[in-house]
């Protein structure tokens, strides 16, 4: 017996259900909701990979995930490191590849978050940098680290007021290279009211002085980027719904 090849087929339904989706607010809505009352739990710090925090919703992680296997990027540089889970997370894909380097860029790189980084059996694989992300120095430092044709992709997740966040967007933006893509996080901040605004945090960022405000400026600033639709669509249950954007020329 033959079984018909669906393939083709289920990637078309599949990006016609994401993209019904991305239009269904009543269903981003309840979404919304429902991390809100995660988020009393710490919902975004629960996870780990290989062994690492991560920080971040388990949506975020399988986007992410899609966009470095479709690019295979050679150079993935992430401001905000964090934990670093995030880095042990994209190393391993480009290990998996057989390629590719990851560079950390953070202002504060704590001793502790550098020796679960260092000692990690991925560490080859990543570069940090300590420093602002966007001043003269570090972005010379970050450049350096790109070999001449290498194709970059950019993660932003560091400090998430909007002139911060644009800044980035002005200072990484152009080493995005064309078919690669910039992701900003945690634009949900952006996407709901006051009152859904996350307060468990160090910072607390309101509508309006956020990632998603930072992003749709940054696109009225350039025609290099577009958002991809089908992937933002189906980011319902994310810390960054409308932040992937893909870089359609040099």
């Amino acid at each position: 017996m033959t079984t018909k090849d669906d393939r083709l087929e289920f990637e078309a339904n599949k990006r016609a259900m994401a993209l019904a989706l991305g239009k269904d607010e009543e269903a981003f809505q309840q979404a919304l909701n429902t991390l809100v009352t995660l988020d009393k739990y710490d919902y975004a710090y629960l996870w780990s990979w290989m062994g690492v925090p991560i920080i971040q919703m388990p949506a975020d992680v399988m986007a992410t995930q899609e966009v470095i296997w479709d690019t295979k990027p050679d150079i993935i540089i992430e401001t905000g490191v964090a934990r670093g889970g995030s880095m042990i997370f994209m190393a391993s894909l480009l290990k998996v590849i057989g390629k590719g380097k990851v560079i950390g860029v953070d202002i504060d790189i704590r001793a502790h978050n550098r020796d679960s980084i260092e000692s990690h059996p991925l560490s080859p694989l990543i570069t940090l940098i300590e420093g602002p992300s966007t001043t003269a120095e570090t972005l010379a430092k970050v450049k350096a680290e790109i070999p001449a044709g290498a194709s970059v992709m950019v993660v932003l997740d560091s400090d998430h007021s909007r002139d911060h966040v644009l800044d980035e967007l002005r200072s990484y933006g152009p080493l995005v290279t064309e078919g690669q893509y910039i992701v900003v996080a945690d634009t949900l901040l952006g996407r709901g009211d006051m009152s859904q605004t996350p307060t468990k945090r160090s910072k607390i960022w309101y509508p309006g002085d956020e990632p998603y405000a930072a992003l749709n400026a940054y696109l009225k600033e350039t025609d290099r980027f577009e958002t991809d639709e089908a992937l933002n669509g189906k980011l319902v249950l994310s810390s960054s719904p409308g932040g992937y954007l893909k870089c359609i020329r040099k």
